[in-house]
């Protein structure tokens, strides 16, 4: 039977995070997945608990959170009610909470440890995910799906200058319709750390099996990054998904409960890759 547990952990800077694990009963000890969620994302997204149902019937425990400052709460966990955590989070921020997942999944304080972790990150989910693949050898396996290549992709170039001089840019959020708030504080954290925030640089680091997932149709993250990051780390294994958009076919609210076409084909060699 599948089954999923609730958990809260703290994250950075004291934040709470609300996590769930997905699993087979009969299965407590299987390999353990993590899914790390992109920019205005969270771990109740669209279709995510579909793909953690998919990967807990072939095999899989499935971990998904909500990073610290993505602007929900454990209270309201699919709402962005928090837009000064929101406001305040960085790059680094989301690399102190994966970390803080992976030592959750690792210690078995609340269920079966996991002796080591498959990591799987989506848009801006992925470079956190590439970066911490490089820097943590308890990640075994890594995929990624939509990601990008640069942080200073997540914005125009020319937003710089005003971003500098007022300390804050809002950025519309198309589905809620809310100006979401971003301090300057999260450009000061990639320029302040050019080494460890350089996703091809950090792409180019990662020892581990990996494959790239990236849509032929991603108008928000064009394939071009996909192939960026394949280049600096040709080990790795680039897989494009026809008719692929940025969320493989996926929507928020989603009303059915079969997987989009796109996305199971990600699913499906996904586990394919990770049983290999």
């Amino acid at each position: 039977m599948i089954k999923k547990e609730t958990y809260t952990i703290p994250g950075a800077k004291g934040r709470n995070m609300l996590m769930d694990l997905t699993f087979d009963s009969t299965h407590r000890n299987a390999p353990l997945v993590i899914f790390a969620h992109g920019v205005r994302g969270f771990k109740d997204w669209g279709t995510h608990n579909l793909v953690a149902n998919y990967f807990a019937e072939h095999g899989f425990r499935f971990l998904k959170f909500n990073f610290s400052h993505n602007g929900t709460t454990p209270e309201q966990p699919v709402d962005f009610v928090d837009l000064i955590a929101f406001a305040d989070n960085t790059f680094s921020i989301e690399l102190d909470d994966l970390n803080a997942v992976i030592d959750f999944a690792c210690n078995g304080t609340s269920f079966p440890a996991a002796k080591k972790v498959f990591l799987i990150g989506h848009s801006m989910g992925g470079g956190i995910s590439i970066i911490k693949t490089a820097e943590d050898k308890r990640i075994a396996k890594l995929i990624t799906f939509a990601s990008i290549s640069s942080f200073y992709n997540l914005w125009p170039k020319e937003a710089e200058v005003q971003w500098r001089l007022q300390g804050i840019m809002y950025v519309n959020n198309s589905r809620t319709g809310q100006q979401m708030p971003v301090n300057v504080s999260l450009l000061q954290d990639v320029e302040q750390n050019p080494l460890r925030l350089n996703i091809v640089k950090q792409a180019s680091l990662v020892a581990q099996p990996w494959v790239i997932f990236h849509g032929d149709k991603d108008t928000s993250v064009p394939l071009s990054q996909a192939k960026e990051i394949h280049s600096a780390q040709p080990n790795a294994k680039l897989v494009v998904i026809k008719g692929g958009d940025h969320v493989f076919g996926a929507s928020h609210p989603y009303g059915d409960n079969v997987l989009p076409k796109p996305l199971l084909e990600f699913c499906e060699k996904s586990v394919e890759f990770l049983k290999g």
